[in-house]
């Protein structure tokens, strides 16, 4: 089972450690296209900070990331699973994971990235700001870039088990998966139903994603299934509904009552 997270858009920069290795990062069939993307960006932030500031839809309290992108490649770096944070990160707690538990996530998740494609728990990377929905002058859109690329990382990382795709619609757009591989995705949605009505609410959305990831790393299951999937989130104390399939993946819908 591979789970496909989202980035955050917030990131903890770290204050000492080794700079940036490419090469050294999971799916290195991604070096060349995350080298390109480095340089492009680096390079937008170096030398024209007011532009980098408005292709990053950054306000003038955050020109320091400008500045911070501009240092990418001699930045210190810490693994992924220091790095990002926020709600999902926050209800998942990587650092408080059982051995057990680290040790599957470890081969287990996997982080959308626009700077990076994806990038596992332990690749060690810097603190950035590039948003997926971003257009990088002299390289265009992010998603366009990745989209381009990704798939066979994703599947090659997937083997053949399930993948738990959590990410967002603007990280689905980096790829989506073909008819062969769609049988074996699984797409979750969370609902917040309250007076009978279902919403979709972001925070809430993002830490119950985060409770989910956790509770199935501490459990240990192995759905290689959408089906078999939604078995276990049941056993383990969430209401899912289960769509039809199609051929890029079954949707299940996990309804919570309480916030």
């Amino acid at each position: 089972m591979l789970i496909l997270l989202p980035p955050s858009e917030g990131k903890t920069a770290p204050r000492r450690g080794k700079s940036l290795d490419l090469v050294s990062l999971s799916s290195p069939a991604l070096t060349g296209t995350r080298a390109t993307l480095l340089e492009a960006l680096t390079t937008l932030c170096r030398e024209d900070p007011d532009k980098a500031a408005g292709v990053l839809g950054l306000g003038p309290a955050q020109r320091d990331l400008v500045e911070r992108n501009a240092g990418l490649p001699t930045a210190p770096t810490a693994r992924a699973d220091a790095i990002y944070t926020g709600v999902l990160y926050d209800a998942l707690g990587p650092a408080t994971l059982s051995p057990a538990a680290r040790r599957r996530a470890t081969s287990r998740l996997a982080v959308t990235s626009s700077l990076f494609g994806i990038v596992r728990p332990g690749d060690r990377i810097p603190a950035y700001r590039l948003s997926g929905d971003a257009v990088l002058p002299g390289v265009g859109s992010v998603a366009g870039v990745w989209r381009e690329v990704l798939g066979d990382a994703v599947t090659d990382a997937m083997r053949s088990g399930l993948l738990v795709d959590l990410r967002s619609s603007t990280y689905a757009a980096f790829w989506r998966p073909a008819a062969d591989v769609g049988r074996r995705v699984a797409t979750v949605r969370v609902l917040h139903e309250s007076g009978g009505r279902r919403t979709v609410v972001s925070h809430f959305n993002k830490a119950t994603k985060g409770r989910i990831v956790r509770a199935l790393l501490e459990d240990g299951a192995d759905p290689r299934t959408p089906k078999a999937l939604a078995e276990t989130l049941t056993r383990l104390g969430w209401t899912v509904e289960v769509g039809h399939p199609t051929a890029r993946g079954t949707q299940l819908d996990v309804v919570v009552t309480d916030v």
